[in-house]
């Protein structure tokens, strides 16, 4: 998570919502970071999860990321939701609840829905109220306090 918050942190720097996530392999090595891009590059799809997996598939060389832990600051929606399913992630660590757009539990639970693939381990509140505190800085100077 220390990486996924670093990553975060520079997304807010750089005017994005900050969102980090990184890509685990099954020893832990990191294959994969990302964080929000959506204003940089123009793309509603680059997310933190999915500039993650993408990076990841490419560094395993295949799009299967079985075997492998998606960690992320903020619970994932549901276009990332869908976007670790297809990529066969078997578990998501996240840390801060997403209560407006969350696809992890709060607003929907795609990832373990039994009408899907294999059912994803979530394991969620991972260092929540570190992960929060990033938004909450990044949004309250633009949208005054909660």
């Amino acid at each position: 998570m220390d990486e996924a918050l670093t990553l975060a942190r520079e997304a807010g720097d750089a005017g994005e919502v900050p969102v980090g996530a990184v890509v685990l392999d099954a020893s832990g090595a990191i294959v994969g970071r990302g964080r929000n891009r959506r204003e940089v590059d123009r793309d509603p799809s680059a997310h933190a999860e999915v500039v993650a997996i993408r990076e990841a598939a490419t560094a395993s060389g295949t799009w299967r990321l079985d075997g492998c832990t998606l960690v992320v600051t903020l619970e994932p929606c549901l276009m990332c939701a869908g976007a670790i399913l297809q990529a066969r992630v078997p578990r998501v660590v996240l840390g801060a609840w997403d209560e407006r757009a969350g696809a992890t539990g709060s607003q929907w639970d795609v990832l373990r829905d039994a009408r899907g693939s294999a059912p994803v381990e979530v394991i969620a509140g991972v260092r929540a109220p570190e992960c929060a505190q990033v938004l909450r800085d990044f949004f309250e100077p633009r949208r005054g306090p909660a």
